[in-house]
């Protein structure tokens, strides 16, 4: 009986520290970020910056006039959604350390987006 406590003991530890370490990975993005849109097309704009915040993984814009959500993974790949308005694109990317990038496309426009750390 003592061996089993014991091996359930080591158990829930082990299940206690591999969450500890998701949880601090997933927040290894966490913060405030620049993100930078470019589109290759005149019609469709070109330079708009958004401010966006992520906590615990989570995106959310801290800009008024955007709307921003979506997700970081542990590894830094990106899934984000960007609207005002009706306008709606959706981007996909990753971020390293202090900077990111990647593509987004809309409706009828597409283009790259960049990524740095405030």
């Amino acid at each position: 009986m003592r061996h089993l406590c014991k091996g359930i003991f080591a158990a829930i530890w082990a299940v206690a520290l591999l969450c500890g370490q998701a949880n601090a990975a997933s927040t290894s993005f966490d913060g405030a970020w620049n993100v930078r849109i470019s589109s290759s097309s005149e019609t469709c704009g070109n330079g708009a910056t958004v401010a966006i915040g992520i906590n615990n993984g989570q995106i959310a814009s801290t800009s008024a006039a955007v709307t921003a959500s979506g997700r970081v993974a542990d590894a830094g790949s990106i899934n984000v959604t960007f609207s005002t308005g009706i306008k709606r694109a959706v981007g996909f990317g990753r971020l390293s350390g202090t900077s990111g990038s990647g593509t987004w496309r809309g409706p009828l426009c597409t283009g790259t987006w960049t990524a740095e750390r405030m």
